[in-house]
């Protein structure tokens, strides 16, 4: 059960989807959620995912309550491309379609809206949003994205103009009134490249590294003078980022 004083937030890129050098690539939905379920850091509280797949959702839910004992609620947005379709995980070891990648919010024990915030993203390639999810009980706005990547096809111009738009977009989404803000995830940006450092904690202001190839692109916000501790999983496998998670004093 979620202390009234404070919450624990996860994320976690779990490179699911569509690139074949990750171990989690094309695994069914039941290995996905076991695998996350049995990397969960600090006993969160939500938990924002990128790259997972929204055909693995409702398995998620289940052996999230399963493992944790705990109620929970998991809601996916699924990217779209250009045109508008779907952006599709590839299918399972099977065959199997696993719908579409997506960034995904997961909450415990409480009642939660959850809202959609489009994010400006490059007209040639996938859409990008913000999903957040808005938990009157506890007086929490928890707001988990993926932003454009930065390679040939998606935001590779100078001065990543997409990323930066979107950055200020997600803290704009994220503040409510009465409410605690936490957002973050996969933000495809270096630390000294990220607006939001002038206007909240991070989690992890020593700038460890949670992409494998020895970068921070990984993050987690909350309000000035919140943040009571922070989790890196240097020993998680499966994907190319590393868990991560943040204790906020409400």
């Amino acid at each position: 059960m979620l202390d009234q004083a404070v919450i624990t937030v996860m994320t976690w890129n779990v490179c699911t989807g569509t690139n074949a050098a990750c171990e989690l690539y094309r695994k069914s939905p039941q290995e996905l959620a076991w695998h996350i379920s049995d990397h969960l850091l600090g006993d969160p509280d939500v938990i924002f995912l990128q790259e997972f797949c929204t055909g693995a959702t409702g398995t998620l839910e289940q052996w999230l309550e399963w493992r944790t004992g705990r109620s929970w609620t998991v809601r996916s947005w699924g990217l779209t491309t250009a045109q508008g379709r779907p952006y599709d995980c590839h299918p399972d070891r099977n065959g199997r379609p696993r719908g579409a990648q997506s960034v995904t919010v997961a909450v415990a024990d409480h009642a939660a809206a959850f809202e959609t915030v489009p994010l400006t993203s490059p007209p040639w390639f996938a859409r990008r949003a913000a999903l957040c999810a808005t938990i009157p009980a506890v007086k929490v706005r928890a707001c988990g994205t993926h932003l454009s990547s930065g390679m040939a096809n998606d935001d590779a111009q100078r001065g990543a103009p997409y990323r930066h738009k979107q950055v200020r977009q997600l803290m704009a989404a994220a503040p409510k009134a009465g409410h605690t803000s936490v957002f973050g995830g996969d933000l495809n940006l270096t630390p000294g490249r990220v607006a939001a450092y002038g206007s909240y904690d991070e989690c992890d202001p020593r700038m460890r590294w949670t992409y494998v190839k020895k970068r921070k692109i990984d993050y987690l916000f909350a309000p000035k003078g919140r943040v009571l501790r922070c989790w890196v999983d240097r020993e998680a496998r499966g994907s190319d980022h590393l868990p991560m998670a943040v204790r906020v004093a409400l």
